[in-house]
């Protein structure tokens, strides 16, 4: 008996700590084994940063990433595409491109991958010339209302450190864009209204 409550108790310190204690369901290890994901732990200037979650003309900024991952319902953990592991880029560096990271979470029906885009080494202007870099003279159609939204929102603290870029259900691609998913599915607030280019108090 005494036995059985030590082992107990370690594992109340586990949870605690935060260290991992409940191992992956089988369908979560199958999508990860599928997709060639591998467990990460993201830096915490992303973690810390806003998003957005439209990729195309935004309306509204979400944040900060780690109250997105607290407000989920069942057990979450972050994924890396495993050959980009050693050598992920996006955070810290000046010129390094955006990378992707999957938050997975795992729920007893289904396993749902948030797709976010690490973004935190940018600043507005280094966003806009990497879209000019793969779109040309497209880029600035099409993404310069949200480049000149995105400034306006670093000048009252409500800058952009990544992008919810899709939503993924038992390995199927959902239709709805996950900024609708964000507001009418999940109730998850923004915090600021790109088109008005002001707070929104919660």
């Amino acid at each position: 008996m005494r036995r059985l409550f030590l082992v107990f108790l370690g594992l109340l310190v586990l949870v605690g700590t935060g260290s991992g204690v409940w191992a992956a369901s089988d369908q979560a290890q199958e999508l990860r084994q599928a997709n060639k994901l591998v467990e990460y732990q993201p830096p915490e200037e992303f973690l810390a940063a806003n998003f957005i979650a439209k990729e195309m003309d935004p309306d509204f900024i979400f944040g900060p990433v780690k109250e997105f991952v607290s407000s989920r319902k069942c057990p979450t953990n972050w994924l890396i595409d495993e050959r980009g592991k050693k050598t992920p880029g996006g955070s810290g560096g000046k010129d390094t491109p955006e990378y992707t990271l999957y938050l997975e979470e795992d729920c007893p029906d289904k396993v749902t991958y948030y797709v976010f885009l690490d973004q935190s080494g940018y600043t507005p202007e280094q966003w806009m010339k990497w879209r000019q870099r793969f779109h040309g003279s497209k880029a600035e159609p099409t993404y310069g209302p949200t480049y000149v939204n995105l400034e306006k929102a670093c000048n009252v603290d409500c800058g952009v450190g990544g992008e919810l870029r899709f939503i993924q259900v038992n390995g199927e691609l959902m239709t709805k864009s996950p900024e609708k998913v964000l507001l009418e599915d999940l109730k998850f607030s923004p915090i600021y209204d790109l088109k008005q280019g002001k707070k929104i108090s919660k």
